[in-house]
């Protein structure tokens, strides 16, 4: 091993304390912010009314003094957003207007088959709904009980309308239901 002689200790030193003050002192290119951040609490200071007699007769009334709050980021003008005329409402009607149902055509026999269909779907679902009259249901029968009258409800409605396809498909679903219901119990 070599020895160091003693003028090449001091420029070991002296490249370390080099390298320290280089790494501490930062950068020479770093900016300053334009405005500096104000901590806005701490800048409000109330003026307070100067006493000239011992005792106040009524509360002083207190002032407050505000900062110019400093400008943040960029300001940007953004253009007025634009103005939309409202539609006027439509006048109510006396009667709904139902929406345009786009249905078969169908003949005279399949519409008298499908009323007797209709008719008989539903007073299987009306027997099968009796039964479970009065009867403790759990959750899941209770939900399918109640699927099964809203079937029934809406092919009633198809049946006012005259859909009567409309009517035997959902009396159909109705009656299915009814008969899973039935047989659960």
């Amino acid at each position: 091993m070599r020895m160091h002689t003693q003028k090449e200790t001091a420029k070991v030193w002296l490249a370390v304390l080099c390298t320290c003050v280089v790494c501490t002192s930062g950068c020479y290119t770093r900016r300053v912010p334009a405005k500096p951040v104000v901590n806005f609490i701490a800048a409000v200071r109330p003026v307070l009314p100067t006493a000239t007699q011992s005792g106040l007769q009524s509360p002083p009334d207190l002032q407050t003094e505000l900062p110019e709050t400093p400008q943040i980021g960029l300001n940007r003008m953004q253009p007025p957003k634009p103005h939309v005329a409202v539609a006027p409402a439509p006048e109510p009607s006396a009667e709904k207007h139902a929406e345009p149902a786009i249905t078969p055509e169908v003949t005279t026999e399949e519409l008298t088959a499908a009323k007797s269909e209709t008719q008989q779907a539903l007073d299987m679902t009306d027997k099968n709904l009796s039964m479970v009259q009065g009867k403790k249901l759990n959750p899941t029968q209770e939900d399918l009980a109640s699927k099964v009258r809203g079937f029934a409800d809406n092919a009633r409605e198809a049946m006012r309308s005259g859909d009567w396809v409309r009517a035997r498909s959902l009396s159909k679903k109705a009656e299915i239901l009814s008969e899973q219901l039935a047989a659960s119990l």
